[in-house]
């Protein structure tokens, strides 16, 4: 079966940082993938090259078998199959909820505006947020902004989600109905790669589990052996503080 995502060989410098070192890594269609480390360990940066919007200075980037070029408009058409959500919610500002989501499917998709605003009233039902379609996203909470985001997202039906921290910027008790969300869409099987602090959500909706730390992939495996038992003294020394806290 053909990967839904395969890195091989990947890096990137940051000037003299070597912030992603032969990053090899396949992801099967439908697999949840949490990624975890500290800071500055690449875990963004990784996320962000998958569709690259972190360009890579070499190796290989594949979405369902084809690869991503560097540039043009093949890349924006292989862009379009990757959803991604990052931290911040990058709405605009000046547009309803409703036009948020439908903009990107009627401008790239070519949808008619009738089916993508259809679509959008599904999506954002299926987040919790169906009577918020006429509002502004200065009128919603950050949780129910994010809860837009993954609409959005969803609105161009991508192969697969990216996640880029997505909870970080919520207060605490908005990170639940967001996780919510995310664990909803990964029961229905769809492919996410989720960069997250949120060990709860790796735990229960996590396949596998990649830990970074100084730009490599130090552990893969299942959520059940890595909370339990890590092999590296690395992923033992970050459980230690993220758990204890």
């Amino acid at each position: 079966m053909t990967p839904m995502v395969r890195l091989a060989g990947v890096n990137k410098h940051f000037g003299d940082l070597h912030v992603l070192r032969e990053i090899d890594l396949e992801i099967a269609p439908g697999e949840v993938v949490v990624v975890l480390g500290p800071s500055g360990s690449g875990k963004s940066t990784l996320c962000r090259a998958i569709n690259r919007l972190e360009p890579i200075d070499g190796g290989v980037v594949e979405i369902d078998g084809k690869e991503l070029p560097a540039e043009g408009r093949d890349l924006a058409a292989l862009r379009s199959d990757v959803g991604m959500v990052f931290q911040q919610f990058n709405l605009f500002a000046h547009k309803t909820i409703l036009e948020n989501v439908t903009l990107a499917p009627t401008k790239v998709r070519k949808v008619s505006k009738g089916e993508a605003e259809n679509r959008a009233k599904t999506l954002l039902d299926r987040v919790g947020i169906a009577n918020q379609a006429s509002k502004y996203p200065a009128q919603l909470s950050g949780g129910q902004q994010q809860r837009v985001a993954i609409a959005r997202a969803l609105a161009m039906d991508p192969k697969v989600m990216l996640f880029d921290e997505p909870t970080s910027a919520l207060d605490p008790e908005m990170v639940g109905e967001v996780v919510e969300v995310m664990s909803d869409l990964a029961r229905d099987g769809m492919t996410m790669v989720v960069v997250t602090h949120e060990m709860g959500f790796a735990r229960r909706a996590a396949h596998r589990v990649v830990f970074m730390a100084d730009g490599e992939i130090v552990e893969d495996s299942t959520p059940d052996a890595f909370f339990a038992r890590p092999s590296s003294d690395r992923a033992r020394d970050f459980l230690g503080k993220i758990l204890t806290h």
